[in-house]
């Protein structure tokens, strides 16, 4: 029993160390990486009032950037692996084995093996349509949405498996379209896996750096993640650490607050199907 406390209490530790430090480092009054020690000698909010109003680092314009991209991503990225999904698992048609195969194996390969063509199709597109081109939260929508549908569309097509096909056919009998029969009797049946894949979709569209990296150049277009990178690249690690600490705690807030509004969701579907004694 011993053994096992103290297992856990390590495990906590190093769960709690990284998330101490950036605390540490966020409400040191000096701001830099040389002055920064796990328990700080002093507490201001000094660096996140420099974040919030530098001219530099427009960090306000960069979280909503970040924000609005992660949810219109997921949440149009939700609708079409859902689509995609309940036609997988309903409807037979010709080329139905064979393109969920594709989705399956096009997804082995990262995204970032296509940049080249990628970057060509958007220097094209920048020309002709520039609201949808580089340095656009447009554009950059657009690139996320093409390698949106291969691993939620598997997921959420196992859990429609799961779902009684009895179902569709009595709401069928009784006069319902396919459209009806998706929006009302499907789709409350499988809340708990939109709100497992909207998190995800949402923490990763939040996180994702190396694509955003190459086409967001203008400081007004930059995510969280490229434009606190560039916060402390080079030589302004030191300098900058303390308002990047900062940063970082307020790019937290939106995926807990993301968490918790859907964690009743993924509790109550969990809990749907126990046994009730």
């Amino acid at each position: 029993m011993t053994l096992r406390h103290v297992f856990v209490l390590l495990v906590c530790a190093f769960a709690v160390f990284p998330i101490l430090f950036v605390v540490s480092a966020a409400i040191n009054p000096m701001g830099t990486l040389a002055s920064t020690d796990l328990l700080p000698t002093g507490a201001s909010l000094h660096n996140f009032a420099n974040l919030l109003t530098s001219d530099t680092y427009p960090f306000g314009r960069w979280f909503f950037n970040s924000v609005f991209i992660a949810l219109v991503s997921s949440f149009a990225s939700l609708l079409l692996s859902m689509f995609a999904a309940y036609a997988f698992s309903r409807m037979r048609f010709a080329g139905r084995r064979v393109g969920m195969m594709a989705l399956l194996l096009i997804q082995m390969f990262p995204q970032f093996l296509a940049i080249v063509t990628i970057f060509m199709i958007f220097t094209e597109v920048t020309e002709l349509y520039p609201a949808f081109g580089f340095n656009t939260v447009w554009g950059l929508l657009l690139l996320y949405l093409g390698g949106a549908l291969g691993v939620n569309t598997w997921l959420m097509k196992g859990f429609l498996d799961t779902v009684p096909k009895e179902l569709d056919e009595a709401a069928t009998v009784d006069g319902a379209t396919h459209a009806q029969i998706f929006w009302r009797v499907i789709m409350p049946l499988v809340t708990p896996i939109l709100a497992v894949t909207a998190l995800l979709a949402f923490i990763g569209t939040m996180s994702e750096f190396l694509m955003a990296n190459v086409f967001l150049r203008d400081p007004e277009s930059k995510t969280l993640a490229v434009g606190m990178f560039g916060m402390i690249a080079g030589d302004h690690r030191n300098a900058n650490f303390g308002m990047f600490a900062a940063g970082t705690l307020i790019t937290a807030v939106p995926t807990v607050g993301v968490f918790l509004w859907l964690q009743k969701y993924i509790v109550s579907g969990l809990t749907a199907g126990a046994v009730k004694g």
